[in-house]
């Protein structure tokens, strides 16, 4: 007879206890704490968010050198669309730092440890995005970094190919086209949730 789970059955038909149980506790808390090995990736993407400051610095450095030598056309472009090109890298900077501290964040709250932040400048989607709101951000971050990666291609349209326009035309078009199909998947798998 089985009284309890740590309890089976032997041959005779008498109640011995189960080493299964104690061996599948363990494996387990082993997988379960498995999950701190995800803590040097997420602080290996904090490093990379330091490398991306280093780029800003430099994009930075370009547009103030190309202010201060009065705009002065470096190419075929016009000042202005150079002007709209370094602030444009400076811009796709930014968001993709964004879109990594919303990783680091979403993701160690999501799957290492809750991030127990008491602070008045918490961000507020902190512990509020799940995998599915961080797929979706990612995907609506990476369609407007390829629509500024486009805009820049376009301001400069005269130093490329019309086989590069129409690449980065339609990669962007791809981008757009999976972050859709993203949210609808997401959208349909809401509603047979509730249904």
């Amino acid at each position: 007879m089985q009284d309890d789970q740590n309890n089976i059955p032997n041959d005779d038909g008498d109640s011995c206890r189960a080493p299964a149980g104690r061996f599948e506790r363990t494996v387990e808390r082993v997988l379960f704490g498995s999950r701190w090995l995800l803590a040097p990736f997420y602080l290996g993407l904090v490093v990379s968010i330091g490398a991306l400051l280093v780029q800003f610095a430099r994009e930075m450095l370009h547009l103030w050198e190309h202010i201060l030598s009065g705009g002065a056309p470096g190419g075929t472009i016009s000042a202005e669309a150079q002007t709209t090109i370094y602030v444009l890298s400076l811009i796709d900077i930014v968001l993709i730092a964004n879109l990594v501290l919303m990783v680091i964040l979403s993701g160690y709250d999501n799957s290492v440890s809750r991030l127990n932040v008491d602070s008045e400048d918490k961000p507020a989607w902190l512990g509020k995005i799940d995998a599915s709101g961080l797929k979706q951000k990612v995907f609506n971050s990476i369609v407007a970094i390829s629509a500024i990666q486009l805009l820049r291609v376009f301001l400069q349209a005269d130093q490329a190919s019309e086989k590069e326009l129409w690449a980065s035309g339609a990669i962007h078009l791809v981008f757009v086209l999976s972050a859709l199909c993203l949210a609808l998947s997401d959208r349909v798998g809401a509603g047979a949730k509730k249904g």
